[in-house]
């Protein structure tokens, strides 16, 4: 029964760190992770890694990124196609290019400096949304731009990821037969364009006319961990078809009951052991003598996604200073980078010594973002009143 007190200790540590983060200006993301680090073997050593968080972290990031899926404003992503693909395209390319760079150069192989790149491609909007509607930016052609370019990145984040998940893991298991699970893949793409178009529809229609209270809920988890399964069984990550069977079922009149009923049951319990595992993973043996490297990762990443974003909207017409306030929306990496390392870290993508330095890094992104874009919202701000007294 030790489990029992293992978890009630997991979500009254994580409840409180969130609502302390949250107070002073810092992701609820990050407190959880820490508690991972306070309480694992990292600090107090109370709770270690087992099978036990191990499910409850599978189960956790399958609805987040679920959540993530529903989340998804495709309306928004069709309104500023062309400058949210722009936008998210070049925020994917130059991370990874940088970070494949940087991954050699510290004399990674091959294999994990591109997912470095990988793991820094992914950006997490949930923060830069509260600064865009704190300042009242959120419904502004930037804040617009940022929102539907977080679309495309995930779409592009999650699709770079099981592709790449799935080719090492053919490599490494010297799979004979690499044609058919492209092949295999293909189909299951074609499946999840038929899932959204027509079955998805179908299916929730159906359960919604049944007497049980909770059954339009428990279709769409059905979805959700079914579409996370076959995923897993054509060699792609589980995330990818939680991720799209939340963008199927958000296309439903039944979007609006399904978060609403879902969201508690991830957010109060999984989503939370998810981010404390993550936590419950670092050591700080090798921390100062990999210092400089955290400094080097982190001025990366920082610099990678806010030049390849502001890139991305220059092109398209921006001015510097909004093309600015874009690339630094873009720049918080989150939890989308979290889930990515933690399932880089289990295929043995990540180097086990390094892998407390890369999730101290995503820390420092995703913290550092808001003030880089509370600044970039600022100096544009005295743009527009300029560029008015020069029209009048």
């Amino acid at each position: 029964m030790d489990y029992i007190g293992g978890i009630a200790l997991i979500l009254f540590a994580t409840t409180i760190a969130g609502a302390l983060s949250q107070r002073i200006g810092v992701p609820s993301v990050i407190g959880q992770l820490l508690v991972g680090i306070l309480l694992g073997p990292a600090v107090l050593n109370w709770i270690r890694p087992g099978e036990l968080v191990s499910v409850g972290a599978e189960i956790g990031v399958i609805i987040l990124m679920f959540m993530a899926g529903l989340e998804s404003d495709l309306k928004l992503l069709k309104r500023y196609f062309k400058p949210a693909v722009s936008v998210a395209t070049f925020g994917v390319i130059l991370p990874m290019a940088c970070f494949y760079v940087y991954g050699l150069v510290m004399h990674q192989s091959f294999e994990r400096a591109v997912f470095w790149g990988v793991v820094f491609a992914a950006t997490s909007v949930s923060i830069s949304v509260e600064v865009l509607r704190e300042l009242g930016k959120l419904n502004t052609k930037e804040g617009a731009t940022i929102l539907g370019a977080a679309v495309v990145d995930d779409i592009m984040a999650v699709l770079i990821l099981s592709v790449f998940v799935s080719m090492f893991s053919s490599r490494s298991q010297q799979s004979p037969n690499l044609a058919l699970s492209l092949v295999e893949q293909l189909a299951y793409f074609v499946m999840v364009y038929v899932l959204i178009r027509w079955i998805a529809p179908i299916l929730m229609h159906l359960f919604k006319r049944l007497a049980l209270p909770q059954s339009v809920p428990i279709m769409s988890l059905i979805i959700c961990l079914g579409m996370a399964y076959l995923a897993d069984l054509t060699g792609l990550s589980a995330v990818i078809g939680a991720f799209f069977a939340g963008i199927a079922v958000a296309q439903t009149p039944a979007q609006k009951e399904v978060t609403a009923n879902i969201s508690p049951i991830g957010y109060a319990f999984f989503v939370p052991i998810f981010f404390i595992s993550v936590g419950l993973e670092m050591r700080f043996d090798h921390f100062w003598t990999n210092i400089w490297l955290i400094v080097g990762m982190t001025v990366v990443a920082i610099l990678s996604k806010l030049v390849g974003g502001g890139l991305g909207a220059k092109l398209l017409g921006f001015s510097f200073n909004s093309a600015y306030v874009v690339g630094a929306g873009m720049v918080s990496r989150g939890e989308m980078a979290l889930i990515i390392a933690q399932i880089g870290y289990q295929a043995k993508l990540l180097a086990p010594a390094l892998y407390s330095e890369l999730i101290v890094v995503i820390i420092l992104s995703t913290v550092l973002a808001p003030l880089l874009l509370k600044h970039a919202i600022r100096r544009n701000q005295t743009e527009l009143p300029a560029a008015d007294q020069q029209a009048s």
